[in-house]
């Protein structure tokens, strides 16, 4: 992509909203003619430790199920009869292996989420509960926004050195930190963007959620991910560092509907 014009995309919300379009349409074409006559399989270790079902609970995608197991979500709805818009519900038995024999399970019906890559987020009708905890990942604060269903959590343990102020350019929040330290997903979505092509964010990392939100991470040292790759809140994408900047820190922002908000709104109140 030339400089200029990856610079023009992205500091318009238009613009923005095609980068990520375009990389969803192109993913999507990419998935969706893969093979379909036997599982996809991304990770053989984690495959192999794959149970023949998993039960649905709340806060699953079928994408963040399907990467925990070394699977293509395609692949596990497909072995599950499941159609476009790859809907999940609470309490559903989802086969992970063809050899597997079927458990007894009830379902219950959920509200529908708005789709990532034509995906819904598992959620109680009624009575909720805590999502559970996914290994190896950061014990940190959540809270759901009043207006998505999304689960957020904050991006860095460092301490904030500026806030979100449309009146100064600062377009979200910046954190300090040390080379390489850990920056995390803040809520379960797809990555469409990852690259160095915008000179003034550095290393970026785009994330697409349902709802209509983005979330971006700017001067990465080194990025975990890659565009495409499914990822889950609190899941670790990239070490902080100086590329793009004159100092060591995050720069982080969350767009809804193309427009920068202040990520106080949906974050963790510690």
């Amino acid at each position: 992509m030339h400089l200029l014009s990856a610079y023009r995309l992205f500091a318009r919300p238009s613009g923005l909203l095609k980068i990520i379009l375009l990389s969803s349409a192109a993913l999507s074409t990419v998935i969706l003619t893969g093979c379909a006559s036997k599982p996809q399989v991304n990770n053989t270790t984690r495959y192999a430790t794959a149970p023949g079902y998993y039960t649905v609970r709340s806060g699953d995608t079928l994408s963040a199920i399907a990467v925990r197991y070394g699977l293509g979500y395609v692949s596990v709805a497909e072995m599950n009869d499941i159609a476009p818009p790859y809907r999940i519900y609470v309490g559903q038995s989802l086969r992970l292996k063809t050899s597997a024999s079927r458990p007894t399970t009830s379902t219950q019906a959920v509200t529908q989420a708005a789709p990532i890559q034509r995906q819904t987020v598992a959620t109680y009708s009624a009575k909720t509960t805590t999502a559970p905890a996914v290994k190896n990942l950061p014990t940190v604060p959540v809270a759901s926004s009043k207006a998505s269903a999304l689960r957020w959590v904050k991006p860095s343990m460092g301490a904030v050195i500026q806030n979100f102020s449309l009146a100064n350019n600062i377009k979200g929040i910046r954190y300090a930190g040390n080379v390489g330290d850990a920056i995390y997903a803040a809520a379960d979505g797809q990555v469409v963007y990852a690259a160095d092509g915008l000179k003034e964010y550095g290393n970026l990392i785009l994330i697409k959620h349902i709802d209509g939100y983005i979330s971006a991470y700017a001067h990465n040292n080194k990025m975990n991910v890659k565009s495409g790759d499914n990822v889950v809140a609190g899941q670790k994408i990239a070490e902080m560092g100086s590329t793009g900047t004159t100092r060591t820190m995050l720069e982080f922002q969350v767009r809804l509907d193309g427009k920068p908000i202040d990520p106080v709104q949906v974050l963790p109140i510690n």
